[in-house]
């Protein structure tokens, strides 16, 4: 399993990232994070610099065209083996050399309760007023879309007959915080393959 150099990309927290940077300390994910790119001054920005981790911010210009002519240069220039959606409320452009090494998770299970606005606690509203059994979080390969790419793996929770959109929130994210390091860990491996725009894990 060789050693990942992972670039994520954030609008918010940070705890995504904070919670891989714990994985790779402790010694059960193989990689590294060289750069964090933010597309606004977000509270993520000095935590993640308080960990030692370099953070910049590239201002949203106003279209996805023109934050990816900033952004892309930065990512290629810090060797980046795979980028990483972490609460990136942004559509990236994707260059065609760069599919299938952009990954993005989502508080919900794809395809329902994904698209352009659905993120975060929205996500949970909506599927607590759908009165749905279970949720969870998805983890895909990103495309020129939001939340329409290849999906490599989903984990699941109950959705309780008290929850609120809050209580919700923090069972999924728990589920994220072991579904994105496998996913990692699986992409390192090279066991993930796109074939006829579904992912084969080898």
């Amino acid at each position: 399993m060789r050693r990942l150099r992972l670039l994520p990309l954030v609008s918010g927290g940070g705890r995504t990232v904070l919670n891989l940077l714990d994985r790779i300390a402790e010694g059960t994910l193989p990689a590294e994070i060289p750069l964090v790119l933010a597309d606004r001054d977000c509270a993520a920005v000095p935590r993640l610099r308080a960990r030692g981790v370099a953070a910049e911010v590239i201002p949203w210009p106003g279209d996805p065209d023109a934050w990816a002519e900033l952004a892309w240069p930065r990512i290629e220039a810090a060797e980046a083996d795979l980028v990483l959606g972490c609460g990136f409320l942004r559509l990236l452009r994707i260059p065609t050399r760069w599919l299938g090494k952009v990954m993005n998770i989502h508080p919900g299970l794809l395809p329902r309760y994904g698209g352009k606005g659905m993120y975060g606690d929205r996500v949970h509203k909506a599927v607590l007023a759908s009165g749905e059994q279970e949720s969870g979080c998805t983890v895909h390969f990103s495309d020129n879309e939001y939340d329409t790419g290849p999906r490599i793996l989903e984990r699941r929770v109950p959705v309780l007959p008290d929850d609120t959109a809050e209580s919700l929130a923090a069972r999924v994210f728990l589920a994220e915080c072991e579904a994105y390091p496998e996913a990692i860990r699986l992409f390192a491996e090279g066991r993930l393959r796109i074939e006829q725009g579904k992912v084969v894990i080898r």
